[in-house]
């Protein structure tokens, strides 16, 4: 296990009705005035909108809001949250949402005292020193933002999607979580949610670092909850219990206590941000697509773990002749369970045209050192090629 050290301020209320307590937690760490960032009309239906606000105004809390918030979050609305920010004198945002409106959130929490672009943030130019505080009331169990020190915006001008310098300065004060209001999630949405937390978790337990025997079973716990839970919350919406755990699941999967230790990888959301980018396809949808794939490509690097991947998440017979062959299972397993929940497996199935490729391939090199990327295996421009072939089916 390597030296590192391991931050995690944020506070977490969960439960059913603890959205009725968001404005006393918006007075708890300093705000006086909101600004509220949301998607849709969903947090409107499932009733989230009308508890935070009625609990903003309990406490006294004047609030604006940004409205609009679409998945794979624009930079156009981050510039526009910014400019509210600095007109209505708001020093408290707060998320209302899942990870595309908290990424936003934060991303404008560190523009607005910034005189510059908030996008030299994303391409090095500048670091982020300080941001007005992010509060969460999350919506959707997916990117674990309410609980990581990231984000990934899409710079509309080139169709940029990166993740900003990962600091703990943008982690959530609070986080509130209330698992009903997924139950009226639709089906597919739930689904990409629990690939994108199952990633998360993958992109940290694929690694070359020695003796991390803790770590590597807190990943597996949660792997084997996230393959229990999920066909549960898709196929019974009602069933509060699932939601629960992928709920918590997917903030444990991403706020680094199963990273803590270990060299981490993080090839796969790469590539995956290239799919996204070009095709808008939702970032679980591309994940189940290039996941498998990778792991197809790279398995012969380290077949034992991913022989201990098949074996202690999914429950393969260990072929100890041939460790290789259960490695092949597992991924095998890892592509059925996401065919099970209805995501697609193929770059077709999400809108993709194996033609693009060396254009994703070209986009990606445009990102300031784009090439080499992930640890496990580094990946080259042929080696991302490579892997996006194997996804064309």
């Amino acid at each position: 296990m390597n030296h590192f050290t391991f931050y995690s301020p944020t506070l977490f209320a969960f439960g059913d009705g603890e959205e009725q307590h968001t404005g006393a937690l918006v007075k708890r760490f300093g705000g006086t005035k909101v600004l509220l960032v949301y998607g849709s009309g969903s947090v409107k239906r499932n009733g989230a909108y009308a508890a935070v606000t009625g609990s903003l105004q309990k406490a006294g809390i004047p609030f604006a809001e940004l409205s609009g918030i679409q998945a794979n979050p624009r930079s156009g609305k981050v510039y526009e949250g910014i400019e509210l920010v600095r007109r209505e004198g708001c020093d408290f945002l707060l998320a209302l949402g899942g990870g595309s409106v908290i990424d936003t959130a934060k991303a404008i929490g560190f523009g607005a005292g910034y005189h510059g672009d908030f996008w030299d943030f994303f391409t090095g130019e500048a670091a982020i020193e300080t941001t007005l505080p992010v509060g969460v009331v999350l919506t959707i169990a997916a990117a674990g933002s309410e609980g990581s020190d990231s984000c990934v915006i899409t710079q509309e001008e080139g169709n940029l999607k990166w993740g900003c310098p990962k600091t703990d300065l943008i982690r959530p004060k609070f986080a509130v979580l209330n698992p009903r209001f997924t139950c009226s999630l639709p089906a597919y949405q739930i689904a990409c949610g629990a690939v994108d937390m199952l990633a998360h978790i993958c992109e940290r337990y694929f690694t070359n670092t020695p003796d991390v025997g803790l770590t590597d079973r807190l990943c597996e716990a949660l792997l084997k909850t996230i393959l229990d839970a999920a066909p549960k919350a898709v196929a019974l919406p009602e069933d509060t219990a699932s939601h629960a755990d992928l709920m918590w699941a997917g903030m444990l999967a991403h706020n680094n206590l199963c990273g803590t230790g270990r060299v981490q990888d993080w090839a796969s959301h790469q590539i995956e941000h290239e799919l996204s980018a070009f095709y808008d396809c939702a970032h679980g949808a591309g994940l189940a697509v290039v996941l498998p794939a990778w792991m197809d490509y790279v398995c012969g690097h380290d077949p034992m773990r991913f022989a201990r991947f098949a074996v202690n998440v999914f429950g393969c017979e260990m072929n100890f002749a041939r460790p290789e062959t259960t490695a092949r299972e597992g991924i095998a397993r890892l592509r059925d369970f996401f065919r099970a929940l209805g995501m697609p497996t193929t770059l077709s199935e999400v809108g993709g045209n194996p033609a693009d490729i060396p254009a994703m391939v070209a986009h990606r090199s445009e990102k300031p050192g784009g090439f080499p990327f992930g640890n496990f295996v580094p990946v080259t421009p042929a080696d991302m090629e490579a892997i996006l072939r194997l996804t064309a089916g």
